[in-house]
């Protein structure tokens, strides 16, 4: 580490000092509580503890489990060792988990006790031999965590430097394989500035923490909140009757919201009468009429903003009534250019792609050499996104590049490639497309239009079944529609463009 490094597990001493008695965490489920001091002082032990089980710096430490103050205790252990984190998604199939983890290459694994059947019977299917440890209490084959902190604490510090990595999360697959994205130390103490800038975060807000953390806005909110002083209330998993009383009752401030959260909070409120006045900030991806709702009920402010995981989660911010529709400014320690094909800047108005330089952009993908020399080519991470600056700079998001089609419902990121791939895994099914389309609740579904083969029959309802065996129910089609032909470009490949035009619509499977 040197004069002018400063890591997580830096920010950890620091408000060990400078909160040292306040109420760091505490979970929503059975109301127990950690001081930021006892925080440090459980981190010390567990990272003593990892080093005791061989642990060092750059190893890679696998997570599987839902909120709670163990998996970020997890995060401050990896800190102070120079590990890096790869928390995976619980709600992935277990081909896509086992995936994940053997790109990362973890030499340990934690997970909570409800995945750990599936990890046990599939074992052989982890690369390398990593140990196996369970968040919560041990189990036949899973060492319980409590075992890593019988200690002093007294781990030997490690040479850990602001750029080094801290996490690995992985994005949805653009090519039909995920892609692990590496976050410095620098990369989530700078988002935790913005953030804190943007909504004014101090040691007297409460941030309800209801976003998964292997998620970037769960990590990032949950950081930026520790970095503030401020309580972070861990939910292990969204429940919208438990999170209106929740607000009530705890006078939570701020969250993260991705559609439908907010709006099933609004309905909530609407049935029980709770206050919800202390919710003074959101931040978000959500509807206008949610929105307004939320900000007139509650008189808070809902922010819009523009990043991806690669950003730390930010690129541009922004409240929503100074110009509803657009997705804020680029933010204080970011440089954020709209570039043409050439990559020179395109003029104020047009559309071009969304690029950044800057902390906030992330190291590169793990182990993917020609795919980082592309994102980052000419000196701008390319972001694969396309928007515009109005004369005011404020940015407005206009769709994705071709090479980068993707689909967002309810905020996680799903390409069409990957759903593809399991619906042709179907004998009955000859050609298919995947693509957005508009939806009530999650704000885009995901559409398949499938050609069948000769003499086939299938019916939505049993192909949305067979493919949500296949991958992550979040990725599984809303709506399918069968038809007789199939625009074809001349290769003989599917004309998506054709397709799309033609198949619009959301049809609900019959």
């Amino acid at each position: 580490m040197g004069l002018y490094d400063l890591t997580f597990y830096d920010l950890i001493c620091r408000n060990a000092i400078c909160y040292r008695n306040r109420i760091a965490f505490m979970e929503a489920d059975d109301g127990s509580a950690l001081t930021f001091e006892n925080f440090k002082d459980m981190v010390d032990r567990l990272a003593c503890g990892l080093q005791g089980a061989g642990i060092r710096k750059g190893d890679r430490i696998g997570a599987i489990g839902k909120n709670s103050r163990e998996f970020f205790l997890l995060y401050g252990a990896a800190a102070a060792l120079g590990a890096v984190m790869l928390p995976v998604n619980w709600r992935l199939s277990l081909g896509e988990m086992f995936f994940n983890l053997n790109d990362g290459e973890p030499s340990i694994i934690f997970s909570d006790p409800e995945y750990q059947p599936q990890i046990e019977s599939d074992r052989k299917k982890l690369s390398g031999n990593p140990l196996l440890f369970s968040i919560r209490d041990a189990s036949k084959e899973f060492q319980g965590l409590d075992s890593l902190l019988d200690n002093d604490g007294n781990f030997v510090p490690s040479d850990v430097a602001s750029n080094d990595g801290f996490v690995i999360i992985h994005t949805a697959a653009v090519a039909g394989r995920p892609r692990g994205a590496l976050l410095s130390h620098n990369n989530l103490l700078c988002s935790n500035l913005h953030f804190i800038e943007s909504l004014k975060i101090t040691p007297d807000d409460v941030h309800l923490n209801l976003l998964p953390v292997f998620h970037i806005a769960g990590l990032a909110m949950l950081t930026s909140a520790f970095h503030a002083g401020a309580l972070n209330l861990n939910m292990s998993r969204f429940d919208a009757v438990k999170a209106v009383n929740l607000i009530d009752e705890k006078q939570i401030s701020f969250f993260f919201d991705f559609t439908p959260i907010l709006s099933n909070i609004l309905d909530q409120q609407a049935k029980t009468g709770k206050n919800i006045r202390s919710l003074r900030a959101v931040i978000g991806l959500d509807v206008p009429d949610t929105i307004e709702k939320y900000q007139q009920l509650s008189g808070g402010t809902f922010y819009t903003f523009y990043g991806q995981t690669e950003t730390s989660c930010l690129a541009t911010i922004g409240r929503y009534n100074e110009r509803p529709g657009a997705a804020g400014k680029p933010v204080m320690l970011g440089n954020v250019q709209l570039l043409d094909d050439k990559d020179s800047p395109v003029a104020i108005g047009d559309t071009g792609e969304i690029a950044m330089r800057g902390p906030m952009v992330f190291k590169g993908y793990w182990g993917l050499q020609d795919d980082n020399s592309y994102t980052f080519r000419n000196g701008w991470h390319h972001t694969g996104d396309l928007g515009r600056f109005d004369e005011d700079g404020y940015l407005w998001y206009a769709g994705r590049k071709p090479e980068k089609e993707l689909i967002k419902p309810g905020g996680e990121n799903v390409y069409p490639a990957e759903v593809e791939n399991a619906i042709l895994q179907h004998p009955a099914v000859e050609k298919c497309v995947v693509f957005g389309v508009p939806d009530p609740k999650w704000k885009e579904g995901i559409k398949a239009v499938c050609l069948l083969k000769q003499g086939a029959t299938l019916t939505a309802e049993v192909l949305i079944k067979f493919v949500g065996s296949k991958i992550a129910g979040y990725k599984k089609p809303q709506y399918v529609q069968f038809v007789s032909e199939f625009p074809l470009k001349p290769d003989g490949s599917p004309d998506r463009i054709k397709i799309k035009e033609l198949f619009a619509s959301a049809q609900k499977p019959s």
